[in-house]
C-alpha cells in the first residue's frame, strides 16, 4: 500500500492553483525571497516555494541557499515524516460512512478507480477517499520529475545542517483545511478536474516559468486564465482559495509570531502564499517587521 499517493502534494497543479483575483493591485507582486529585519534581531527569511518536482524548480539559487545556511529554524507548511503520512493518509478516507461514489456518480467514479487502481491503491481505499483527495491524486505528473518536490528537497537540507524544524500546522490541522472546503466545491472541483484533466495540465508550465521570473503577479494571471475558461467554477475556485490560502495566511503568520523574535527562521510556504495584501508577507509586515526582497 503506497500511503504517499494519498498525499497529494500536487494538489494545487491538480486544481489550476487559486481562483477568483482581485481587482487593485497589491504591494507583493514581485519576489521568491524575502529577509524579515527588526531592530537587535537576527534577520529570518521567507522563501515562496512551488508544490512540484520540476528539475528546475530543484535548482536552488544562491542567495536561497546562503539565506537558509545563515538560518538555525526552518519553518514549513506542514509536518514531515511518517507519521504525517500516515495522518493523512488516514485523514484523506471517510470514517462516517459515506463513500465517494454516490458523491460524483458512477461514470466520474469508475474514472477515477482506474486510474489509482493502476497505481496500486486497493478498492477499498479509493472506495472511501474524500473528493480533495481523489482530486489530489488524480493530479498529472509531467514526465522527467524528480523523486522528491522542491519543499522535500529544502526539508532534507534543513535536516542535513541539523536545523530546528517546526511545522506552522499539525496533521490534524492540515487535513482540517482540506476538510473545510464545502463537499459542494470538492465535487465539483474533482470532476472539473476530471473532464479538463490536459488543460489544467497545460497550466502547469506556464505557473512553473511564471515561478521561474520570480513573478508572483504572473502566477495569479495563470489562475485568472483558468477562471476566465470555465466562469462556472469561479466560485468553486473562490471557496477553495479562501481555505487553503487565505485562512491559511492568517494562521501562518500568526504562528510565526514568535520564532521571528528569536530570528534566524527560514520559512519555506508556497509561493502563493506570499502574494498581495492578504499574504503572509503583508502579514508579518504588520507585525512589526520590515520586509525587503533578495530575490
Amino acid at each position: 500500500m503506497r500511503r504517499r499517493t494519498l498525499l497529494g502534494a500536487a494538489l494545487l497543479a491538480a486544481c489550476g492553483f487559486l481562483g477568483a483575483g482581485a481587482a487593485a493591485a497589491p504591494r507583493f507582486t514581485h519576489g521568491l525571497l524575502w529577509r524579515v529585519g527588526h531592530a537587535g534581531v537576527p534577520p529570518s527569511y521567507v522563501f515562496g516555494t512551488i508544490h512540484l518536482a520540476d528539475p528546475r524548480a530543484l535548482q536552488l539559487p544562491d542567495p536561497v541557499v546562503a539565506a537558509l545556511s545563515r538560518s538555525r529554524t526552518f519553518a514549513m507548511e506542514a509536518p514531515i515524516g511518517p507519521g504525517h503520512e500516515r495522518g493523512m493518509y488516514e485523514g484523506a478516507q471517510f470514517d462516517d460512512g459515506r463513500r465517494l461514489e454516490p458523491l460524483i456518480g458512477a461514470e466520474a467514479y469508475a474514472r477515477i478507480r482506474a486510474m489509482l487502481a493502476a497505481r496500486g491503491i486497493p478498492d477499498r481505499v479509493i472506495a472511501q477517499l474524500k473528493p480533495w483527495a481523489a482530486l489530489a491524486n488524480i493530479a498529472v505528473t509531467p514526465e522527467g520529475y524528480e523523486s522528491e518536490t522542491l519543499d522535500q528537497k529544502l526539508a532534507a537540507m534543513a535536516l542535513a545542517r541539523h536545523m530546528h524544524l517546526e511545522a506552522l500546522e499539525g496533521t490534524e490541522e492540515h487535513i482540517a483545511v482540506f476538510d473545510g472546503i464545502p463537499m459542494d466545491s470538492q465535487i465539483a472541483m474533482l470532476k472539473h478536474a476530471l473532464a479538463n484533466r490536459d488543460y489544467l495540465a497545460s497550466m502547469i508550465e506556464p505557473t512553473l516559468e511564471a515561478w521561474l521570473r520570480r513573478d508572483l503577479a504572473g502566477i495569479r494571471a495563470v489562475d485568472r486564465r483558468i477562471v476566465k475558461r470555465f466562469p462556472d467554477m469561479a466560485p468553486h475556485y473562490a471557496a477553495f482559495e479562501k481555505h487553503v490560502v487565505r485562512d491559511r495566511n492568517a494562521a501562518m503568520a500568526h504562528r510565526l509570531f514568535l520564532p521571528l523574535r528569536r530570528g534566524r527562521v527560514f520559512v519555506a510556504v508556497g509561493a502563493m502564499h506570499l502574494y498581495g495584501d492578504a499574504g503572509i508577507l503583508r502579514l508579518i509586515e504588520q507585525q512589526g517587521y520590515r520586509l525587503t526582497r533578495v530575490y
